[in-house]
């Protein structure tokens, strides 16, 4: 049934130990969003294994996508009735494993998989495989949503194919560090306005070995404004999404003007 709003939490929080102690604090967070009043719960990229663990650490944690993972995640989406986004590591028959996010629904369904498409440097190309498929809209509480992963979103391409095939949000786990604070504060109203869609960026915060996470997970609206932002800590930070917020965007969208009889596709 489709619903006016959708309230939404986004998980800042530092990577875990282990992926016991991940998932416990998954727990405790579902909980807390739950009582709060959101519906949906995102969390950072690769959030219940780590994401700078090196390849041979990633290899041993990969499992596929309805793997013990899952099933805990859904056990907890369950126990708490909340749907969640989370990222691991997906299990590839050859080759490195897949930087994946999966959406779990609050019965526990598996509903969307994610696999990464765009890998960033050095340090994801040491670790996984880059997604083979361009991301698809599902439907939820009758909201259409989208799935990206950190560096997709840094691309024009991907949010617009989900915004082609009618998506109202895009949610994107990420683990962006601190050096890159241009994302949050261009590329993501950017790609909201672009696209007249809302965009959900749940990143990472803290250490990681060398590596300093940048915090400032951010909800931008679909005329682009920034809608709900933490800080550089560890924060559960909820906001409301709603059809009137999209319904007024879309009155003066772009996209019907596209010149797509123009447009080339660059070399394969």
């Amino acid at each position: 049934m489709a619903t006016d709003t959708l309230t939404l939490a986004l998980w800042q929080c530092p990577y875990a130990a282990s992926m016991a102690e991940a998932l416990a604090r998954l727990d405790t967070t579902a909980a807390e969003a739950s009582a709060l009043g959101a519906e949906l719960l995102v969390c950072p990229e690769m959030s219940l294994t780590g994401y700078q663990i090196g390849p041979d650490a990633v290899a041993r944690r990969a499992e596929p996508a309805d793997g013990a993972l899952a099933q805990a995640v859904a056990a907890i989406a369950q126990r708490n009735r909340i749907a969640i986004v989370y990222g691991y590591p997906e299990h590839k028959a050859q080759g490195q494993p897949y930087n994946a996010a999966q959406f779990i629904g609050a019965d526990g369904g598996r509903i969307a998989n994610h696999r990464k498409t765009h890998l960033f440097g050095g340090i994801d190309r040491a670790q996984f495989s880059p997604g083979p498929q361009s991301p698809a809209v599902f439907d939820w509480n009758g909201w259409r949503l989208g799935l990206l992963i950190c560096y997709d979103i840094e691309f024009p391409e991907p949010a617009r194919g989900l915004a082609l095939q009618g998506a109202d949000a895009v949610l994107v786990p990420t683990a962006n560090m601190v050096d890159f604070d241009e994302v949050q504060r261009v590329l993501l109203p950017a790609r909201a306005l672009e696209n007249r869609v809302f965009v959900a960026y749940a990143n990472a915060c803290g250490q990681e070995g060398s590596t300093t996470y940048g915090g400032l997970s951010t909800v931008c609206a679909p005329m682009g404004a920034v809608q709900a932002q933490a800080g550089r800590d560890e924060q559960l930070l909820l906001t409301t999404l709603t059809r009137a917020a999209l319904h007024t965007a879309r009155t003066t969208s772009q996209l019907p003007d596209r010149r797509t009889d123009l447009q080339r596709g660059g070399p394969a």
